[in-house]
């Protein structure tokens, strides 16, 4: 159910309060453009800086307006277990098809930590949950023994993996088995993600390029690792430069480009320096997607 391409969705501002507006034009445009799977309100979408109201009105949104085309993967993540058995019941009650949840970070639980986490959450309701395990943000790694753990919960199904590890994939293939589904959090790469046995990428720079990144996508899952390496040349400027200073951000600012949104953050992030504008310009040149 879970596969492809499926962008981290920014969330819209302006004047500082959500752009919702704007959130409902981009779900439809991510679906005419054939994104697989949508994911709100995770990094890419500022969680840290939406308050909980904000939060679940991101989600209940995107699901309204994706009206069951797609899936939508909601975000749930939290560092305190009893805000993630909210933000898993809300999304539950709000029809999401399943929950991103990250491993806990700045408290730096140990791997039984992140067992009793993880367990709670699921018995918590009856959504799936895939497991975001980004030890650069979070100062935990899920390792690959504990991942094998949690895979045996019933409604623990997957892994969003920005461990930018690719021998990951395997391992966890051994430890959860085959059919766990394991997407790349990585947009650089993605390709040889899926190449190791991974199905799709939870990706910041499909937020720019939804039609490139799908594609992509399908030809790896086809077998068509040729094809799918083009794209992927095309796109590795544009990958590079959104990750310059962080990538919600220059995805953000490369949005504002094409007039899909705003450029707006909330602090303590701020706007791209110039000198990164002008990577992403011409990341967006080199893809083909500006002139």
């Amino acid at each position: 159910m879970f596969k492809g391409s499926m962008p981290a969705l920014v969330t819209p501002f302006k004047d500082g309060e959500l752009d919702l507006d704007t959130l409902k034009k981009l779900v439809e445009w991510h679906i005419e453009e054939g994104s697989h799977g949508l994911v709100p309100v995770g990094t890419t979408g500022e969680s840290p800086t939406l308050t909980h109201a904000e939060h679940e009105t991101v989600v209940s949104e995107v699901v309204k307006a994706a009206a069951g085309r797609i899936p939508v993967i909601a975000g749930a993540g939290s560092n305190n277990t009893i805000e993630g058995i909210r933000f898993m019941r809300h999304a539950e009650s709000a029809g999401a098809d399943a929950a991103l949840v990250v491993t806990p970070y700045y408290n730096k639980p140990t791997q039984g930590g992140l067992i009793a986490h993880f367990t709670a959450l699921h018995d918590c309701c009856e959504l799936p949950i895939i497991i975001y395990n980004i030890p650069g943000r979070s100062a935990v790694d899920m390792n690959p023994i504990t991942m094998g753990e949690l895979a045996k919960l019933p409604r623990i199904v997957g892994v969003k993996d920005a461990t930018g590890d690719l021998a990951r994939v395997s391992q966890q293939r051994i430890t959860c088995g085959k059919d766990f589904i394991q997407v790349s959090g990585e947009d650089a790469t993605a390709h040889g993600f899926n190449a190791q046995g991974g199905v799709g990428c939870i990706s910041v720079t499909a937020n720019v390029a939804p039609r490139l990144l799908s594609e992509m996508q399908m030809a790896t899952l086809e077998g068509d690792y040729a094809r799918a390496l083009d794209i992927q040349d095309r796109l590795m400027p544009l990958h590079q430069a959104i990750f310059t200073e962080p990538g919600l951000v220059g995805v953000k600012y490369a949005m504002s480009r094409l007039g899909l949104c705003s450029d707006e953050v909330r602090t303590p992030l701020v706007p791209l320096t110039d000198g990164t504008k002008a990577l992403v310009d011409e990341g967006l040149r080199h893809a083909g997607l500006m002139n």
